[in-house]
């Protein structure tokens, strides 16, 4: 009997410990969960849009000297009839014929890709301050894999004409192309800093530099894939970084609160309800355009509005001037006395990116500890004037990529161009303006490239730099309309008068 109770209450006792030590690992499993669960809200918080910017950016600049070199090839095939002569680059370099059929070409491509994104520019930002900023962030990617896998297909087969490029071009374009994805990622970070005028400049800062570290990947990935693949591992590479960017707006980002699910009455244009999706859907699209063209031109508290409508001009120029330096640069440092490779020109744009991207993450957030975000972006535009000149008088490799260096602050002056313009405007409107600046942007494809692919043949026998030279003296407008604001008086930023 003594030994029965011995053994019952032995196994009493087990079954408590048991109950114990599974109700211990219980707990332990819900803490665990719920650390994880609070560790990936707080890393949502924290990485939001960058990886968006930089598997887009790193796309562009892995199709960019790739469908440039392409057409380049194509037209070679086309004038010398000659396929072992145009395979090798090296062959027809300095051919002016086919330099300056080139640059028209690219002339058309970037005017079909500016035109067609000049609608969906305007329109997606007010969209997506009711409808949310990730649809918008997907569009372009969706569309750019046909895009891709029609240059693919231009690639693999040598006898279509090279100007099924521009089909490519008008499906990149009917997005809104990078401008649609620079709106929707700079208006969610004006959603998440509301209130915090450093953390919007810092976080707007490290987003502008996924543009130059995807740069710097995308060309040093490109050059490599090209010279050792050929075109079509190129343009497989964009194909494969459009999927990521999907992948990740629809695993990852999740909308924030601000101006979602806000539709507009119909009755009413000044009058906010709260609407389903479905009757989202049902707006007029011109309303959306009206919206944008409302948050930038509506009256505001003291010199608000001209000082928007000034840093407006900035976006502008510093876009036409980049678009512009992108558009020709393959073909200005491939012509003699500077004959670059390929491959040695994705080493320079990769070392140039780089130093970008540097000058934005490392550089800009110590400098801003001592020195004012104003006076930061006013040097930012010398450097970058200074970089143009140096750029249009290089005559070999070392001064080239001594360019790069001159030009690494460069970037500064747009990230701080982008905060000064969300922190003039409300919650309800950072799509809507960043909407309407995107437009001006991507007017800028075309009239950098009539500028500058225009100039370039004509300029090209006598002084080739000539376009660099001009390009400096538009940041020099930028400086002085910097300088400029910078002496405006301070007011309410939000404060809106009525007509």
């Amino acid at each position: 009997m003594n030994h029965l109770t011995w053994v019952c209450s032995t196994k009493h006792g087990f079954n408590i410990k048991r109950r114990f030590l599974s109700s211990f690992l219980v707990s332990i499993s819900v803490t665990a969960k719920l650390n994880m669960s609070a560790w990936k809200e707080k890393l949502r918080r924290v990485v939001t849009v960058e990886p968006v910017i930089f598997f887009y950016m790193t796309s562009t600049f892995i199709v960019t000297p790739a469908y440039q070199q392409m057409i380049i090839t194509k037209v070679c095939q086309e004038l010398l009839k000659n396929e072992s002569i145009c395979s090798n680059p090296e062959h027809h370099k300095g051919d002016v014929e086919i330099e300056t059929t080139a640059s028209y070409i690219l002339l058309l491509f970037n005017a079909t890709l500016s035109l067609l994104s000049i609608p969906p520019a305007i329109m997606l930002g007010s969209w997506s301050d009711r409808a949310g900023r990730r649809w918008v962030m997907a569009f372009p990617s969706l569309l750019s894999l046909l895009s891709g896998g029609l240059l693919l297909a231009v690639s693999l087969l040598g006898n279509i004409s090279v100007y099924w490029t521009l089909l490519a071009a008008a499906l990149t374009g009917l997005t809104g192309g990078h401008v649609s994805i620079f709106l929707s990622s700079f208006s969610y970070l004006a959603d998440v800093t509301m209130g915090s005028s450093s953390s919007r400049t810092l976080r707007m800062a490290v987003a502008e530099s996924m543009i130059f570290v995807g740069g710097t990947v995308g060309f040093l990935l490109g050059g490599f894939l090209e010279q050792e693949f050929g075109l079509k591992a190129a343009f497989g590479s964009y194909i494969g970084c459009h999927v990521l960017a999907l992948l990740y707006i629809a695993l990852w980002l999740r909308d924030p609160s601000t101006g979602k699910n806000t539709c507009i009455s119909a009755y009413k244009e000044e009058t906010d309800v709260q609407c389903s999706p479905a009757e989202q859907s049902q707006l007029y699209v011109l309303k959306y355009a009206k919206l944008s063209f409302k948050a930038v031109f509506k009256r505001r508290s003291g010199q608000e509005r001209l000082k928007l409508h000034f840093l407006i001009l900035c976006t502008f120029i510093n876009n036409l001037v980049a678009v512009g330096d992108q558009s020709i640069l393959l073909l200005y440092l491939m012509y003699e006395p500077r004959e670059f490779t390929t491959a040695l020109f994705g080493v320079f744009n990769s070392v140039r990116m780089l130093l970008l991207g540097f000058g934005l993450l490392g550089l800009f957030p110590v400098l801003m500890r001592c020195i004012k975000e104003m006076t930061l972006a006013k040097l930012s535009a010398v450097f970058r004037i200074a970089s143009y000149v140096l750029l249009a008088f290089s005559n070999n490799t070392w001064m080239v990529f001594l360019v790069a260096v001159v030009g690494a602050p460069a970037g500064i002056s747009q990230a701080v161009i982008r905060s000064l313009s969300s922190a003039i405007v409300g919650p309800d409107e950072q799509g809507a303006m960043f909407s309407f600046s995107a437009s001006v942007e991507a007017t800028c494809i075309l009239i950098a490239s009539v500028i500058f692919n225009g100039l370039y043949p004509l300029t090209l026998t006598t002084v080739p730099g000539m376009p660099y030279i001009i390009m400096a003296v538009f940041m020099l407008i930028v400086l002085i309309l910097l300088q400029w604001i910078s002496e405006m008086p301070a007011t309410h930023p939000r404060l809106v008068l009525s007509d």
